[in-house]
């Protein structure tokens, strides 16, 4: 007998902790009986519909997710045609919260898996692969919708008891790692599934370091906690932080999402510590909006986030992600422009605009038709407009968004952007008037490339701020060569025929090598914030070497050294 596991993923560097936890759950002894399968919404369907043919599963569970409903559902109708005597199994967020629902939309599938999976899979795997022997029914097993209706529900596992996933790396190469050491949440915001799990329940801490210990000694890339609030309790959270400073191995970096506003003095400090690209966090500010805070449950000090925000960014070691949400009750397009700008001067390194997902089970859905807001009635059921925020102004927010992902998130323009800011009465409305610069450009429909941005967001800032259109060149400059190690310089750029000699000169002197260097002549103090903003101008030229052989851990920028001036 094989029960094939399958998941869709949305890119390839993803993986589904999923799937490797519910096999590893259901014991060695079951293990030969279970294949795993991992595919990507960018494959075509026929693609994955061949490859699952080809294994010729008996039993196929599929791990469904708002990323993948789409391409499952298009599986689900073609697989009985070519497996005919191949069950169907479900299980998932998606499909948890309206289950017996899709058992009528769907007749091939036998059931569904409802909530957590392990023990609920383990029970199905017994079944199937000792009928005949210690014979039970399906109706036995808790945790399931079956077309005679629900059985009794699961209790909620202990998570010390799920083995650890990772034992063999080889399914992981260049791939993001994804870690749990809790399940459940403390907050009840009530556009996520997780705030449904009331009970919030953590690995042993003896068990985590570890399998901590584990991803260090392989040097993993990069560990993504899945923890919904990792710093939720203090104990659990300083003992993960201080066994990673500690057993530091200079190339993992650990990933955590937490609630900035609840953080400690002594865990800043800590944080503090830690080398420079050994964590990242994520934080969910979502909206500074007061009625929109309480509209959707959420306990949150604006003010201690920033102040927090503040303290860990002074030690220059971590990457911030902060994140914005789109289309919340009381929040229009002016408020939205308002929380913006508020979490954007926290300068984190990431600042995520997304768009509310409506999800099923959550009591946002539930509230949906009271706050009248109308969303995608397919995956991910993304907000299209709300009694606050019309269409129109969820377009332009869609272009914002874009800007942001361009221009700032891809921390490419780190010294132009600060300076053209302050041509505009705030950063929302840069970003906005350079979305509607591109819409006007066609840009939205004929990307830049890569290189090209520089030169739009040059012509862009000569629009709006033209009289200082020769710093300008000199910003872009900067960022571009801090960046990258370029074999063609931009139209823009000064003629480097007047400096060649000199170039050459200084090279040979430091012992440089060309093809690992840079040397650029400066008018403006570039690199420094305050005095471009004084309007100051330096006292000569001066030549900047960028050495691409040590990188910033943070931003990827080469080391930089004025030689002069």
């Amino acid at each position: 007998m094989k029960f094939l596991l399958a998941a869709i993923n949305a890119k390839y560097i993803h993986s589904n902790p999923a799937i490797y936890s519910l096999r590893a759950y259901a014991g060695e002894e079951l293990w030969p009986h279970i294949e795993l399968a991992e595919y990507t919404i960018n494959q075509p369907m026929q693609e994955i519909l061949a490859d699952i043919y080809r294994r010729n599963p008996d039993v196929i569970g599929f791990s469904c997710y708002i990323w993948n409903w789409r391409m499952v559902q298009e599986l689900l109708a073609e697989l009985p045609k070519v497996l005919l005597d191949t069950q169907i199994w479900l299980g998932g967020p998606e499909v948890s919260y309206d289950a017996d629902k899709l058992l009528g939309r769907f007749p091939y599938v036998k059931g569904i898996m409802v909530g957590e999976g392990e023990s609920v899979f383990r029970k199905l795997m017994e079944y199937y692969t000792y009928q005949g022997k210690e014979p039970f029914y399906l109706k036995d097993v808790p945790g399931l919708c079956l077309r005679s209706g629900y059985t009794r529900p699961q209790q909620l596992t202990d998570l010390s008891t799920i083995p650890f996933l990772y034992k063999d790396l080889k399914p992981f190469a260049n791939r993001i790692l994804y870690y749990e050491t809790s399940r459940g949440c403390p907050y009840r915001c009530s556009y996520c599934l997780s705030s449904i799990d009331k009970t919030v329940r953590f690995r042993d801490i003896s068990v985590v370091k570890k399998e901590l210990q584990f991803f260090l000694d392989h040097q993993v890339k990069q560990v993504k906690f899945v923890d919904r609030t990792f710093n939720c309790r203090h104990d659990h959270t300083m003992e993960i932080w201080q066994y990673i400073q500690e057993h530091d191995n200079g190339v993992t970096n650990f990933h955590f999402e937490i609630a900035a506003d609840i953080l400690r003095e002594d865990e800043i400090a800590l944080l503090n510590k830690l080398r420079p690209g050994l964590a990242q966090l994520e934080i969910g500010v979502q909206t500074t909006n007061p009625d929109t805070l309480r509209a959707i449950c959420r306990s949150m000090d604006l003010g201690r986030l920033e102040s927090n925000v503040a303290a860990v960014h002074a030690g220059k070691n971590i990457h911030l992600h902060l994140d914005l949400i789109a289309g919340l009750p009381f929040e229009d397009y002016t408020s939205f422009g308002h929380s913006f700008n508020r979490v954007y001067r926290m300068r984190p390194e990431q600042l995520q605009l997304g768009f509310l997902k409506v999800l099923k089970g959550s009591l946002m859905h539930e509230k949906a038709e009271e706050y009248g807001i109308f969303y995608m009635d397919t995956p991910p059921y993304e907000v299209l407009y709300t009694r606050w925020l019309p269409y129109e102004d969820v377009l332009r927010l869609k272009g914002i968004e874009e800007m942001v992902e361009l221009y700032y998130n891809s921390n490419q323009f780190t010294h132009t952007l600060p300076v053209l800011e302050t041509a505009f009465t705030d950063p929302f409305a840069m970003f906005e008037a350079l979305a509607e610069f591109y819409r006007e450009r066609g840009y939205f429909v004929n990307s830049p490339a890569r290189v090209y941005r520089y030169q739009a967001l040059l012509d862009f800032a000569c629009r709006y701020d033209g009289g200082r259109e020769p710093l300008y060149r000199e910003l872009l400059i900067y960022d571009m060569y801090l960046r990258e190690n370029l074999k063609s310089r931009p139209d823009f750029a000064r003629d480097p025929v007047p400096y060649k000699d000199r170039i050459r000169e200084m090279l040979w002197k430091e012992g440089r090598q060309r093809n690992l260097t840079h040397i650029e002549p400066f008018v403006y103090p570039v690199w420094d914030a305050e005095r471009v903003k004084a309007g100051e101008k330096n006292r000569e030229e001066v030549f900047v070497l960028f050495d691409y052989t040590v990188r910033s851990p943070l931003t990827h920028e080469a080391a930089v050294e004025c030689k002069n001036g």
